[in-house]
């Protein structure tokens, strides 16, 4: 397969930029969750809100992104089913079992996922600074997460989902480049992978449930989810995509791990919530890793 030809600079900037709008939903979750919706609920209306406000979007600027060919049909719904929906079930329900730091640790071995996987897949290079960056990040966002101050209970089936959630978070880099390698524009992507996972998320949603917090909750439940799907989905998935069409998608699983330390200085700058000691040492870290990343790379 051919390799994408672009600016490295551009790709981790996009992809950073990225990774801080993931870090901003914090400012939605609140509404959504107060409006009663369980996370399948939500993983389901985002899917569906997410292909309503693109495909208005894409028919204006070229109906010709709304073409996939039905040989790669199965890189949508590896992004899609096998990805977002797989990912996001594993994610929820370690968070039931174990709890919030415990699932957020388990999830940030993502990036450890995304390049065992493309070493394999892709032919892309091991390199001593890209294996200390990755350290870096999963160590910085363990402290991040809280588990050292906050706890957690680790079960067997608790480390599996969020084992398989780290997994299929880290698929979605890997079927977004077979994607792109075939010539699909970012949008085209993005679009395809939120319909699917909205199809496939049919079998898990309570329609009821959304029906009733819905009129209970009017405009309360809709603009904290429509913020919520244009920047954390919309926006946050179609600069990381781009972003992948640059770098190599192990470069981008840890330079996308800006996200917990933008999601920790908002609460500081929106919320006024001090960090702990264990906190701003993994943000460094994760900052020192992007750092080292992009410190001597070569412009292509």
């Amino acid at each position: 397969m051919k390799k994408i030809k672009g600016s490295p600079a551009l790709g981790g900037l996009l992809v950073m930029i990225a990774g801080c709008l993931w870090g901003c939903t914090g400012l939605f979750v609140g509404g959504i969750n107060a409006a009663g919706i369980a996370a399948m609920e939500i993983v389901e209306l985002r899917g569906i809100l997410t292909a309503l406000l693109m495909l208005p979007l894409m028919l204006c600027i070229d109906r010709k992104l709304l073409r996939i060919r039905f040989k790669d049909l199965w890189c949508f719904i590896g992004s899609g089913v096998f990805s977002v929906l797989f990912f996001n079930f594993c994610y929820y329900n370690t968070i039931q079992s174990s709890g919030m730091a415990v699932a957020a640790v388990l999830l940030y071995t993502s990036p450890i996922f995304v390049m065992l996987m493309s070493l394999w897949l892709f032919r892309e290079r091991l390199t001593v600074r890209g294996v200390a960056a990755l350290v870096l990040t999963v160590a910085g966002c363990v402290l991040v997460s809280g588990i050292l101050t906050e706890g957690g209970t680790f079960t067997a089936g608790g480390l599996a989902l969020g084992i398989g959630a780290g997994f299929g978070y880290a698929l979605y880099s890997i079927f977004s480049r077979y994607a792109i390698q075939r010539g699909y524009h970012p949008m085209t992507i993005t679009f395809y992978t939120f319909l699917l996972s909205a199809v496939g998320g049919v079998f898990f949603t309570d329609f009821e449930l959304i029906a009733t917090a819905s009129a209970a909750n009017g405009m309360g439940l809709w603009l904290p989810l429509v913020g919520y799907v244009a920047v954390g989905t919309v926006g946050a998935y179609l600069l990381y995509t781009a972003g992948l069409r640059h770098i190599d998608n192990s470069k981008a699983a840890v330079m996308a791990a800006v996200e917990p330390a933008c999601a920790t200085l908002l609460q500081i700058v929106v919320l006024r919530v001090l960090p702990d000691s264990f906190t701003l040492v993994g943000i460094l870290l994760v900052l020192a890793a992007i750092v080292l990343l992009n410190v001597g790379t070569k412009k292509t």
